[in-house]
C-alpha cells in the first residue's frame, strides 16, 4: 500500500546500508578517519548514526535529491561531553571503483557558527 506522506523521486543514487569515513576535514570539524557513518535511506529520507574519533555519538537526517545531493542536519556529542549541531550539504562523486565520494560543505549551528569542508568516502 502506498504511503501518501512519503517523498519519492527518481534516484540515481541510493545510500542505503552504505558506510562512509571522512578522508579530509577542515580544522574546526570534529569528524576524522576514525568516524564511521552508516547511512540508511527510505525514499528521499536519509538517516545515519555515527561515532568514532572525537565523536561519542551522532545522528543526522537529510533529504536526497534526484541527483544524489544531500541536504542534512546533524547533532552529536563529542569526547568532551559537548552537544554540537550543524547543517551540511553533500555532493556525490562516483569513483572509478564504483564507490561514492561525498564533497561536503557544512556549518556549525551551535558554538561559533563557523563553516568548513570535508570529504567522505565509502568504505
Amino acid at each position: 500500500m502506498d504511503n501518501p506522506g512519503r517523498i519519492d523521486f527518481f534516484y540515481r543514487m541510493n545510500y542505503h546500508n552504505r558506510t562512509f569515513r571522512p578522508v579530509r576535514n577542515t580544522d574546526n570539524g570534529e569528524t576524522s578517519e576514525e568516524t564511521l557513518f552508516l547511512y540508511q535511506q527510505d525514499g528521499a529520507i536519509l538517516t545515519s548514526n555515527y561515532a568514532g574519533g572525537k565523536i561519542r555519538k551522532g545522528h543526522l537526517i537529510g533529504l536526497v535529491d534526484p541527483e544524489g545531493n544531500i541536504e542534512m542536519r546533524y547533532h552529536q556529542i563529542n569526547d568532551q561531553g559537548e552537544f554540537r549541531t550543524g547543517i551540511c550539504f553533500s555532493k556525490p562523486e562516483i569513483l572509478p571503483n564504483g564507490k561514492i565520494r561525498l564533497h561536503e560543505t557544512w556549518q556549525w549551528t551551535s558554538g561559533d557558527g563557523s563553516k568548513g569542508e570535508s570529504v567522505l568516502e565509502e568504505v
